[in-house]
């Protein structure tokens, strides 16, 4: 496909409120004038969905409609494909966060595996031309082979929701088998930007800083995290939207990352420099004496490193945002976005 191979497409996008998914239906909107854009998302109150209403605010558009409701109802997407009859599907709905899955494991499953198991039967029997999924890089668990490739072994998870997410992985290759559905599942790698979800650490670091409470960094710090600005995941995504896979081999994965890993006490100063310029902080703030050092949480893993090399030879796909721009983004709108 060339990029006029989305002219005249409907594209679904699951989990449309969220942070990727809100942000990948702006940039298509903005980028192609001739398609049609289905969001679906449950807005649940996983975090304030204040912030998800906000973000739906953006793509107020003739081509983009809205629909409330849960991908794991038996009839939901039955009747969604009916009306709609979309060609191209872009599976980001999930529930996420690791460290909340040891609580509520429950809510992973109906999300995470009988979410997708809906929206593949949807696909199978739709005849859907490429189905794009978010898987995550928590599926290489706690591995000490960097950088990590995709064919590496995969079958150790330390959380559940790593494992819900290998699941899917495993979900999409039979039914691509199977049925002939051409499917791409795409390890995301920590993903950072505007817009982001409170319940990822850089959101919930620029919460308590500016509070003037407390951050806690596990392992003392020392984790390196391939941290991706959301630019260049949605660039990623749709580029690789426009080659699906060959019949041969309906299914394929890619990671989807920035390809260098920082050290997370080096994201945190960052951070809090660009919180400082941006009016969030004072000039005079003390970030060690805000900060907390603990050993490992159960369930982190200390690396994440991605090797797109796969990624870019098929797309031509090479982030380029580095950490000082994607976090001073972050804390413009950020500042922003408290003060309304």
């Amino acid at each position: 496909m060339t990029e006029s191979g989305l002219k005249g497409k409907t594209i679904l996008i699951t989990g449309a409120a969220g942070f990727i998914g809100a942000a990948l239906a702006y940039r298509l909107l903005q980028q192609e004038p001739e398609i049609r854009i289905i969001g679906i998302d449950n807005l649940n109150d996983y975090y304030d969905p204040a912030l998800k209403e906000a973000r739906l605010s953006r793509l107020k558009d003739d081509r983009f409609a809205f629909i409330k409701a849960d991908i794991a109802d038996p009839e939901t997407l039955p009747a969604l494909f009916a009306q709609y009859h979309p060609q191209l599907v872009i599976h980001l709905a999930a529930q996420a966060g690791v460290r909340y899955s040891i609580d509520h494991p429950e809510a992973y499953i109906q999300s995470n595996i009988v979410g997708f198991f809906r929206i593949l039967e949807a696909c199978r029997h739709n005849h859907t031309e490429h189905l794009v999924y978010a898987s995550s890089s928590s599926v290489y668990g706690d591995s000490d082979v960097f950088p990590f490739g995709e064919e590496q072994n995969t079958d150790h998870p330390v959380s559940l929701y790593a494992a819900t997410k290998k699941s899917d992985e495993m979900l999409a290759e039979s039914y691509a088998a199977l049925y002939g559905i051409p499917a791409t599942g795409l390890r995301l790698f920590t993903v950072y930007g505007p817009w982001g979800r409170p319940d990822m650490a850089y959101f919930s670091f620029a919460d308590r800083l500016t509070h003037g409470e407390t951050i806690r960094l596990f392992n003392y710090g020392n984790c390196d995290r391939d941290f991706t600005y959301i630019d260049d995941i949605t660039e990623g995504i749709c580029s690789v939207l426009l080659y699906p896979p060959e019949a041969a081999v309906p299914h394929r994965i890619f990671n989807i990352g920035k390809g260098s890993p920082d050290r997370l006490l080096d994201f945190v100063s960052v951070l809090a420099e660009k919180l400082k310029e941006s009016g969030s902080l004072p000039q005079d703030f003390d970030l060690e004496a805000h900060t907390e050092y603990l050993p490992m949480q159960k369930g982190d893993v200390r690396t994440t490193y991605a090797d797109t090399s796969q990624l870019e030879a098929v797309t031509g796909y090479h982030p380029h945002t580095d950490l000082k721009t994607g976090l001073e983004e972050f804390s413009k709108w950020y500042t922003a976005y408290r003060k309304k």
